[in-house]
């Protein structure tokens, strides 16, 4: 993590070009400010100069003294460089949908923060400041969050942004929604009136699609901790082996991913007297594939959600709007970075992550509510089968939470369409492909939920035999909220308390943090 600042302790200092996940992701959990290194200055101002050389010229530079798009041939007169940087912002404005969530919103504006701050967008050092400033005094633009085909920038939900910069369209201040203007003005900023380019390299660039992919790869590797507790509860739940975990089994096949859950598996059920009781003499050879093949499983979805990661880390920190400026060479270049095709695949792995972790998740809930395969539990984990129905709906829950993210996690990447009279004819869907990443990870964090009631009440069933004193600890945080299913009660707040503790990290929390310490973005 980068020094705060010494003016503000909530504040986040970054180097465009260097800033890593964990301090993203300290952002978009905490709501930090942000103002870029001091380093960046320099390379900001110069090539806000060239572009203003080339702005006072009489050769046509793209975005600069020219229309857009398909109206690039247009050649725009000098005094008019204002209003077209204006009406740039304003004809983009046609998001549509749910408001982005405060905390994404202000990651979307960090990250164009970092792009920025490369010195190739040619933008001057008061919009830098603007946005700092914004986001120091609690201004965020409201931003619906469709519209975007993820190519030629997140076009539409990145001009809501830069509409807020102009006191145009609404904002939230400290909360409350309001005007821009309104909102600028509470926070003592005025609006900015934007130079040659600017209103393009604002909305040119990936920072949506990218922001909507981060806030899913965080929650996902919350998810995939959680199921690595909730798993190892589970396998003691079933009286499961834990010889499948064996390290030198992982180390022959090598895979970093399986290694450490296997890993993470062992730490957590070490201890166990469930286990111990049924090392020797126990009839069963193997346990099914959701519980022998976890570390094979949840490896492979934390493998790819690295994968994701190292994409999203590069794309955090890259320029990626048009024309750019290559101040060592003194050219104003069109090329194509704002294209989030690599932003696309990432979310499309992610996507596979979590409907892999939620679906072997499901089978293991399956398998603690069936008495044929539970080894000795009640039907559906009910003292009372039959007067009492138990766990059977939860579940059924499961089951269709699993189906759904089967059917959400189908490519976006593969899928274009073209736009802008077929200038721009190939585009990445980066940006709901990426958008679905939310709804899919509050499906896992149900089903997990789901899981560890399912796994806590299938330990408790094994009394007087006790679990590993860190399964005995998520327990505890389970039941301080969720208390144990005697007889059938009215079950809706229970998966909503334990999907809470999933999606803000308790069950992890309750265990020592070096156990899955190495699962991490």
């Amino acid at each position: 993590m980068p020094a705060l600042s010494e003016a503000n302790l909530s504040e986040l200092i970054l180097t465009p070009g260097e800033t890593t996940l964990a301090q993203l992701e300290s952002v978009w959990r905490k709501g930090l400010a942000v103002r870029l290194a001091d380093s960046a200055r320099p390379g900001i101002a110069a090539s806000a100069a060239r572009i203003q050389a080339a702005a006072n010229g009489d050769v046509p530079v793209y975005g600069v003294n020219t229309g857009f798009g398909k109206l690039a041939s247009i050649k725009i007169r000098s005094e008019d460089t204002a209003t077209l940087q204006r009406n740039l912002i304003l004809s983009h404005c046609c998001g549509v949908g749910e408001p982005v969530e405060p905390e994404t919103t202000r990651l979307i504006m960090v990250l164009k923060l970092l792009s920025l701050g490369r010195g190739a967008s040619g933008v001057r050092p008061e919009v830098i400041a603007l946005i700092e400033n914004m986001l120091a005094q609690g201004v965020l633009p409201v931003i619906p969050s469709q519209g975007s085909v993820g190519a030629s920038g997140d076009l539409a939900p990145l001009a809501h942004m830069a509409a807020t910069m102009l006191g145009e369209g609404r904002a939230t201040h400290k909360g409350r929604e309001m005007p821009s203007s309104e909102a600028l003005a509470a926070a003592g900023l005025a609006p900015v009136v934007l130079a040659a380019k600017e209103g393009l390299a604002l909305i040119n660039g990936t920072q949506a699609s990218t922001a909507f992919a981060l806030a899913g790869l965080f929650d996902a590797f919350a998810s995939a901790r959680a199921a690595l507790v909730t798993s190892s509860l589970s396998t003691d739940a079933i009286m499961g082996s834990t010889a499948p975990f064996l390290e030198e089994i992982h180390t022959l096949r090598g895979h970093r991913g399986q290694i450490l859950a296997a890993r993470a598996i062992r730490g957590l059920m070490e201890g166990s007297e469930i286990r111990e009781s049924h090392r020797v003499g126990d009839t069963r050879v193997q346990d099914p594939y959701c519980i022998r093949c976890q570390p094979q499983v949840t490896g492979a979805c934390i493998d790819l959600l690295w994968q994701a990661a190292s994409t999203l880390e590069i794309e955090s920190n890259a320029a990626t709007d048009n024309p750019l400026v290559l101040t060592s060479q003194d050219l104003i270049v069109s090329g194509g970075n704002f294209h989030a095709e690599p932003v696309a695949f990432a979310a499309d792995q992610i996507a596979l992550a979590i409907t892999e972790i939620g679906a072997i998740s499901q089978r293991r809930i399956a398998l603690m509510v069936d008495p044929a395969l539970s080894h000795d539990l009640p039907p559906f984990l009910t003292p009372d089968p039959g007067l009492n129905s138990g766990l059977m709906i939860a579940e059924v829950t499961s089951a269709a939470l699993m189906s759904e993210n089967k059917h959400l996690a189908n490519p976006c990447s593969t899928d274009s369409t073209p736009t802008s009279a077929n200038q721009e004819d190939h585009v990445s869907m980066a940006a709901h492909g990426a958008r679905r990443l939310k709804r899919m990870n509050a499906n896992l964090a149900h089903i997990i939920g789901i899981e560890a009631m399912c796994a806590a009440a299938g330990v408790e069933f094994r009394a007087p035999l006790t679990t590993s004193a860190p399964l005995q600890s998520v327990i505890a945080t389970l039941r301080a909220t969720v208390p144990a299913l005697d007889q059938d009660r009215y079950m809706a707040p229970d998966l909503t308390e334990a999907a809470r503790l999933v999606r803000e990290g308790a069950l992890v929390a309750a265990v020592a943090p070096e156990l899955l310490a190495e699962v991490t973005a």
